[in-house]
């Protein structure tokens, strides 16, 4: 994923980067659990993953990277939750009670036995699709005066199955923002690097998994990037400022709900 993994109720004024072995190196709570709230609210305590800064001090105010360790988001989530799990058993996740996951035609090119779930709130707004049997393919290619600066708002690291190599690191849960005309934002899980030096033309919401399986997708977007005026955006969601980015991961519980179903997906090998 890389980019910087920015701390909480900070205002941003610059995307910085990671580099992998640093996201690597991100835990939950301090103990690599998250912990899920219901009903109101609550402070959820972060943690610098880089070396112990805190928002507004230290190395974060002064502009230098530094990570702040994933930790679930602090907004409520719902109180009542059900799983989906396909026929065959080969996928499961949680999801509110009141939201709807619905089974639709794999995508085409996809390998025997893909699978494609769709995830919709109680008012059927789209929210993510479950994509698995996805074909590997290679990154674009990404000239340097394309690319555009991101940051890494939220990244949660999350156990799956997945296949390692150059350009992939443990995968997470994760929300980044890409700014073009406006500041475009994504969730998703991933074990693909994101891009050099704080900056990409695309960032891929995508698990490199078994060669005989394929990779596999869960997100709202498969790519993310830097949309042009005339282009469709949605399902990514558009901000003015980072800082509004920062309050919809951190201070409401639709992302809340969203990174707990992200995080109970369970791929059987």
């Amino acid at each position: 994923m890389t980019g910087t993994v920015l701390p909480r109720g900070l205002r941003f004024t610059a995307a910085l980067a990671l580099t992998a072995a640093a996201l690597a190196g991100c835990s939950g709570d301090g103990n690599g659990t998250p912990v899920w709230t219901a009903g109101t609210p609550a402070a959820s305590p972060t943690s610098d993953a880089a070396g112990g800064s805190t928002a507004g001090t230290g190395a974060a105010a002064s502009g230098t990277p530094s990570a702040t360790a994933g930790t679930a988001a602090p907004g409520a989530t719902a109180s009542a939750w059900k799983t989906y799990s396909d026929p065959g058993k080969t996928v499961s996740f949680d999801l509110p009670q009141d939201w709807i996951a619905q089974s639709v035609a794999p995508a085409a090119g996809t390998l025997p036995g893909a699978l494609r779930v769709e995830v919709k709130d109680a008012e059927g707004r789209y929210l993510a699709t479950l994509q698995t049997g996805l074909r590997p393919q290679p990154a674009g290619a990404c000239k340097t005066a394309a690319a555009k600066p991101y940051v890494v708002v939220s990244s949660v690291p999350v156990e799956l199955p997945h296949r390692g190599g150059e350009g992939t690191i443990e995968p997470h849960v994760v929300y980044r923002v890409i700014q073009g005309y406006k500041y475009f934002g994504s969730y998703g899980i991933t074990n693909v690097v994101g891009g050099a030096a704080g900056k990409a033309c695309a960032l891929r919401n995508i698990v490199r998994g078994t060669e005989a399986a394929g990779d596999y997708s869960f997100g709202d977007l498969v790519e993310l990037k830097a949309f042009a005026p005339d282009q469709k955006v949605a399902p990514a969601k558009a901000f003015d400022t980072l800082d509004q980015a920062d309050k919809y991961v951190n201070q409401g519980s639709e992302f809340a709900n969203v990174q707990r179903m992200l995080m109970s997906l369970k791929i059987k090998n």
